[in-house]
C-alpha cells in the first residue's frame, strides 16, 4: 500500500493505543489539577474547575482509581492536587498514597473544590483554576485527556509551545481522514509486526490483566462473572464476559492500568479482550491475532472520528463493532465479509446512549459484544441489512458515515437532557 498511509497507520496506532490509570474522565481532571499545582508551586488554598457537561456526566458516578472507593469530580480534582503525579499524564494517579487519600477526605469536608459546568465549549473541555494568597494558576484541557491548550500564571499566559508540539505529536493532528475499511484490511495484511508489536502486546497483557482481576473478584455490578455464571461457558459468552469484566474492574477502581482506544479504557478493552478470546479458541499463531488488533483497533477509530471523543453515544458500540469485524478477519474474511459484519453491528445496536462512566457500562459492553458476534454469525450465514433499511447505505463507508453522523449531530440533544437529568436540573 502507499507509503503515505501505511506510516499514518501505524502513527495512529502508536498514539491511540497508550496506557491509562483508571477511567480517563476522572484522570484527565487528576492531571489538569496536578498540572496547576505544579505551575503554582505550592499546595492551593481553593480549588476551581469548569467542566464540559460530558466530562461531568463521565465523572460524576465513577469510581477513581487510588482513591480508596471514593467517586466523583471534587475527588478526581483533589487527589490530583494532593497525590498526583502530572509527569505520569493518564497514570498521574499511580503513586498515590493512603495518607493523600485521607487527606482528600478532610478537604472535600472542608468545600475545598467548586465544580461548574462551563458551556459552549468543546465536549471535552476542563480548566483547573487553584490559588493561595495573592497566588494563582490555571490550566485548560480540551480536545484530547491530555491535550493543555492553556496555561496561566497569576495572570500571565506561559509558553505552551512545548506542550502543543507534544500533544501533536500524540495525535492531534493525525490525518484520520485516510482511514478506511479497505485500506485497514490491506494495512493489517501488510503491516510489519514490529512496526506495531510493542504497543499490541501492552493492549494483549494490560487488558487481559485487568479482565482477569475482574472475573476473579467482586467489582462493580459483577457483569462479566453474572454471564458466566448463567450463561455457561462458551466462547460466544466467554468474550463478552472478557471484555465485561475489564470494565467492571475498572468502573470499580481498579488500579491496574488498561491500554485505550479512542481515548476510553472501556473501548480499548471491548475492541481487544473479545479478539484475543476468539484467537485462543481458534488456537491461531500470535501473528494472526496481532493483525486481527490492528483491524479492530483502526476500525473503532474509523468510526470515532465522525463520532467524536465525547458524546450521548456510548462508544462500547464502535468498539464491539471493530472486535466483530476482527472475529470475521479471523475466520479467513474479506472485504465484503468484514464489510458486512459492521453494518450487521451497527444497524442494531448503533444509538445506544451514553448517561457517563459507571458500573452499567460492563453491561453495555456485553450487549454490544453480542450484537457484534451475531453479525459475524449472520456475515457466515450470507445475511446482511441492506441499503435503504434505516440508516443502512450503500456500501460500509455511507452506512459509518450515517450512524456518526446521528452520534454527532443528532444526539445532541439527547445528550443535553441526559445531562439535565443527571444534575437534576
Amino acid at each position: 500500500m502507499e507509503k503515505r498511509i501505511y506510516d499514518e497507520y501505524v502513527s495512529i496506532l502508536r498514539n491511540e493505543l497508550v496506557p491509562a490509570l483508571g477511567c480517563t474522565e476522572p484522570i484527565a481532571i487528576a492531571y489538569a489539577c496536578a498540572k496547576a499545582r505544579q505551575i503554582l508551586g505550592q499546595m492551593p488554598e481553593r480549588l476551581e474547575l469548569w467542566c464540559s457537561g460530558n466530562i461531568i456526566k463521565n465523572v460524576k458516578g465513577v469510581v477513581v482509581p487510588n482513591s480508596g472507593g471514593l467517586h466523583g469530580i471534587e475527588v478526581a480534582g483533589i487527589l490530583g492536587i494532593v497525590g498526583g503525579n502530572p509527569d505520569k499524564e493518564l497514570e498521574v494517579l499511580e503513586s498515590v498514597t493512603a495518607e493523600d487519600i485521607e487527606k482528600t477526605k478532610i478537604l472535600l469536608k472542608q468545600d475545598f473544590c467548586t465544580c461548574h459546568l462551563i458551556e459552549n465549549v468543546d465536549n471535552l473541555f476542563i480548566a483547573a483554576k487553584v490559588f493561595a494568597g495573592t497566588e494563582n494558576a490555571e490550566v485548560e484541557i480540551a480536545n484530547r485527556h491530555t491535550n493543555i491548550t492553556r496555561l496561566v500564571k497569576n495572570g500571565q499566559e506561559l509558553d505552551v509551545g512545548a506542550l502543543v508540539e507534544y500533544a501533536e505529536h500524540q495525535g492531534t493532528k493525525l490525518d484520520k481522514s485516510l482511514l478506511n475499511v479497505k485500506d485497514i484490511l490491506e494495512f493489517a495484511d501488510c503491516v510489519a509486526i514490529e512496526d506495531v508489536k510493542d504497543v499490541l502486546d501492552n493492549q494483549i497483557q494490560m487488558n487481559t490483566a485487568i479482565s482477569q482481576e475482574g472475573l476473579k473478584n467482586s467489582y462493580g455490578a459483577e457483569v462479566g462473572r453474572t454471564l458466566l455464571k448463567y450463561y455457561g461457558n462458551d466462547i460466544k459468552v466467554r468474550a463478552r464476559a472478557a471484555a465485561a469484566a475489564g470494565s467492571d474492574a475498572r468502573m470499580g477502581g481498579c488500579s491496574m492500568p488498561v491500554v485505550i482506544n479512542s481515548g476510553s479504557g472501556n473501548q480499548g478493552m471491548t475492541v481487544s479482550l473479545p479478539v484475543i478470546e476468539y484467537a485462543k479458541e481458534l488456537d491461531l499463531p500470535q501473528e494472526k491475532l496481532y493483525r486481527a488488533l490492528v483491524v479492530s483497533n483502526l476500525i473503532s477509530i474509523h468510526q470515532k472520528k465522525y463520532i467524536g471523543s465525547l458524546s450521548a453515544y456510548c462508544g462500547a458500540v464502535s468498539a464491539a463493532c471493530g472486535s466483530g469485524a476482527a472475529i470475521t478477519y479471523l475466520y479467513g474474511g474479506g472485504l465484503e465479509d468484514v464489510s458486512n459484519t459492521i453494518v450487521n453491528t451497527i444497524a442494531n445496536v448503533g444509538g445506544i446512549v451514553c448517561d457517563g462512566a459507571k458500573s452499567s457500562c460492563a453491561a453495555k459492553i456485553a450487549s454490544a459484544v453480542d450484537a457484534a458476534i451475531m453479525a459475524c454469525c449472520m456475515t457466515e450465514n450470507s445475511k446482511t441489512f441492506r441499503s435503504g433499511e434505516g440508516l443502512v447505505k450503500n456500501d460500509v463507508e455511507g452506512t459509518i458515515e450515517s450512524i456518526g453522523r446521528v452520534g454527532r449531530e443528532g444526539m445532541k440533544s439527547t445528550d443535553v437532557e441526559i445531562l439535565n437529568i443527571m444534575i437534576e436540573k
